[in-house]
């Protein structure tokens, strides 16, 4: 369960990071490039922790595939990023392979008893 919760402080760390990204206009604003390093920073520091308590695989997978997903939706909602069928099937297509990923696991450790 810490694991889980490193990993989602991680996620909310990278996804905030990314969007400060898009606010620092190329670093040119000190407060948002900031925010970046901290943020990455602080993403990449609590994925290593979560190592401790998961496999490599599932928290790496979970990290991107939810950061990736987060990322587009806010893009979306906070900077009018474009929305399309195409956009709205690949983050689907990101959290099935985020509870596919998951469910091997499960299965694995399931049948490993």
């Amino acid at each position: 369960m810490k694991g889980y919760i490193l990993l989602s402080i991680a996620i909310v760390s990278e996804v905030l990071a990314t969007l400060c990204l898009k606010l620092s206009d190329g670093f040119s604003n000190i407060i948002p490039s900031i925010g970046v390093v901290f943020g990455y920073g602080l993403a990449f520091y609590l994925l290593s922790q979560s190592l401790a308590y998961m496999s490599l695989s599932l928290a790496y997978a979970v990290w991107s595939g939810v950061g990736t997903a987060l990322t587009a939706i806010l893009g979306i909602l906070v900077f009018s990023d474009p929305l399309s069928f195409w956009v709205i099937l690949g983050v689907v297509c990101i959290i099935l392979g985020v509870v596919l990923l998951n469910t091997s696991k499960a299965t694995s450790e399931e049948e490993a008893t």
